[in-house]
């Protein structure tokens, strides 16, 4: 346990974000919603929600993008190793991606 992998679910009409975050050995999900997927409002979502977990916490697989500019912030807050999956390739958060996919049918 500790491997959480993160991404951003963008709502219909970019009407908000929900943000999850999935442990890879149990599929424990965590999420929340936002307004924006601003760097500054993920991050402190992000820390939010893992904070209750910090023991348990060891690293977060992360994608490319701009929303996750504050990586360092988290590391410190969370004390774990942020990693960042390569360019154009999604299964490297498989579960993450399954998980998003569901929450996308409702």
């Amino acid at each position: 346990m500790g491997d959480w992998e993160i991404n951003l679910v963008i709502g219909k009409g970019h009407s908000g974000v929900l943000v999850t975050i999935v442990e890879r050995n149990t599929s424990f999900t965590v999420s929340t919603r936002l307004d924006d997927k601003s760097a500054k409002k993920v991050t402190v979502a992000t820390i939010a929600l893992l904070a209750p977990f910090k023991g348990a916490v060891l690293k977060i697989t992360a994608d490319n993008g701009k929303e996750f500019a504050y990586h360092e912030q988290m590391t410190e807050s969370l004390k774990c190793d942020v990693y960042f999956a390569d360019p154009y390739c999604s299964w490297q958060r498989g579960l993450n991606e399954d998980t998003n996919g569901l929450l996308r049918q409702y």
